[in-house]
């Protein structure tokens, strides 16, 4: 019978660990320190210094997760001389001088981030160069429009995620458009098949869900120059969207609430619910939106306190676009809606509710 030696257990762990190494050559820079940094979404944190040799030379070996590949960035002196993108294994060798200027072999990703990054570089050295409002127009017109190609042509990429970040200013994403926001989902949405736990494909979702709210926000507002009323089309908790403009009742009144609060909740049962039951039959319907980002809790709220009225909530909280449509800094807040109008009528409590709807629904 043959004998096994078994490895120690910190050995076995260390073999598995997935890994990737970079190779550096920085020939104007022997025995120079160079600088590891890792892009933390918004911020670079430093993973680590390396020491060049006599030729420039040097190695740095870092942790890769299956599936998660991490954006590294190498510094010189503060100046960034590669731009990485490695995945669990890969070998990448950086040949870089001192300005910023380098080539990579073994990461085909990284060198995606390259041409993207000088690309960029391109237009924003033509920006600096446009003299008039036509061509700067023009030099930004062309360069979002290759961006946007360059996205679609590459779902599957990480790559995609720096070039959706893009920035004219401080202020101004290269994005900026309302609509941008379908393009980002859909991004989105392919990218989360392909890296499900990269944390880069988490902020691109957090990224995505508050220019769908712009996106949304935008709309009606639109919407309201014609209605009257800021208009609303959340989900129930059956995900179920109901259009506050669709509701056939001539009053309705908008309340916006937080389920996880105890005197609101109160509120449902005292104050809200004895007028419902009075006047629902006569044209009165509650449109209620909840802005605890808790859905399972706020459903358990609803079924507990067996509300009959519409309650709504799309879980965003406090980016919810009732917040901002109606203008919202405390809850509870509530609005009537009189005939397809917002009411202008001063309504202080329940009773003053009461008081109103008997004048409007006598």
């Amino acid at each position: 019978m043959k004998s096994y030696k078994l490895l120690p257990l910190a050995l076995l762990l260390a073999a598995c660990s997935p890994k990737a190494s970079v190779d550096i050559t920085v020939a104007q820079a022997p025995k120079a320190q160079i600088v590891v940094a890792q892009l933390d979404l918004n911020t670079y944190n430093a993973l680590d210094t390396v020491t060049t040799d006599a030729s420039g030379r040097a190695r740095y070996t870092m942790k890769v997760k299956a599936g998660q590949p991490e954006f590294v960035y190498l510094y010189y002196k503060g100046t960034k001389i590669a731009s990485l993108l490695m995945s669990e294994g890969e070998k990448a060798v950086v040949t870089a001088d001192t300005l910023g200027t380098f080539d990579v072999e073994g990461s085909p990703e990284s060198l995606r981030l390259r041409d993207n990054e000088l690309a960029y570089a391109r237009f924003g050295a033509a920006m600096d160069a446009a003299t008039t409002p036509a061509e700067i127009s023009s030099t930004f017109i062309s360069h979002y429009r290759e961006s946007m190609r360059y996205v679609m042509a590459n779902p599957t990429s990480l790559t995609v995620i720096p070039v959706m970040f893009e920035q004219l200013d401080a202020n101004t994403p290269l994005f900026c458009q309302h609509t941008d926001a379908i393009l980002f989902r859909m991004i989105t949405d392919t990218l989360k098949t392909v890296y499900p736990e990269s944390r880069y494909v988490k902020a691109l979702e957090k990224e995505t869900e508050r220019r769908e709210s712009g996106l949304q926000i935008n709309t009606m507002m639109g919407q309201a120059k014609t209605l009257g009323y800021p208009d609303l089309n959340l989900p129930d908790f059956n995900g179920n969207k109901t259009l506050l403009s669709g509701i056939d009742s001539r009053a309705i009144l908008v309340h916006i609430w937080d389920s996880s609060d105890a005197a609101q909740k109160m509120f449902n049962l005292d104050g809200l619910l004895p007028i419902w039951k009075q006047w629902h039959d006569k044209g009165f319907e509650i449109y209620a939106v909840d802005l605890n980002p808790d859905k399972s809790g706020w459903a358990a709220v609803v079924k507990a306190q067996k509300l009959p009225w519409i309650n709504v909530n799309d879980g965003r909280g406090a980016m919810c676009p009732a917040v901002m449509l109606y203008n919202v800094s405390e809850t509870p807040a509530s609005f009537l809606l009189v005939d397809g109008e917002m009411s202008t009528a001063a309504i202080k409590g329940s009773d003053g509710l009461r008081k109103e709807l008997q004048r409007i629904l006598k």
